[in-house]
């Protein structure tokens, strides 16, 4: 059982972490090009709302590793902390990403400050794309460090 949830959480996060990455990878290109440009670039994500669906699955993935690797001491910490991490990117999503996805009709009109808006919108993905390599990052580690049950 163990094995199995390690396999979810793994993929799981690896999938919703694709997207983060990709805009991280992107932003240098993207952080100073102008108005229209900028939302012609932006049609890039329409139907990208799909790997969004993977966060919240990872997410619970890796609580029910988290709890099925109680007592295991460093596995479950590591688990604990990539929990931890997974919230966060929720956090900086809904409490930045989705501001400026409101602001901006999802990117298909631009207001007055619109520079302001995708300067949130664009270090707001580099910030998920930190969280997400961290909780990626203690996964494998709980993984390395996990000793499966000698009967």
């Amino acid at each position: 059982m163990v094995r199995t949830l390690y396999f979810l959480a793994l993929m799981l996060t690896a999938i919703a972490m694709g997207a983060a990455l990709a805009h991280l990878f992107e932003l240098p290109n993207k952080i100073g090009i102008g108005a229209q440009d900028y939302l012609t670039v932006q049609r890039n994500y329409d139907g990208w709302w799909m790997v969004g669906l993977f966060v919240p699955a990872a997410f619970f993935a890796v609580i029910a590793l988290m709890f099925a690797l109680r007592g295991t001491g460093l596995p479950f910490v590591l688990a604990a902390a990539a929990v931890l991490l997974l919230a966060g990117e929720m956090v900086a999503f809904w409490g930045f990403t989705a501001p400026a996805n409101r602001a901006t009709e999802n990117w298909t009109m631009l207001p007055d400050n619109w520079e302001a808006w995708r300067a949130q919108w664009e270090y707001s993905h580099a910030v998920r794309a930190g969280l997400y390599l961290l909780a990626f990052g203690a996964l494998v580690l709980s993984v390395l460090s996990w000793q499966p049950a000698q009967d």
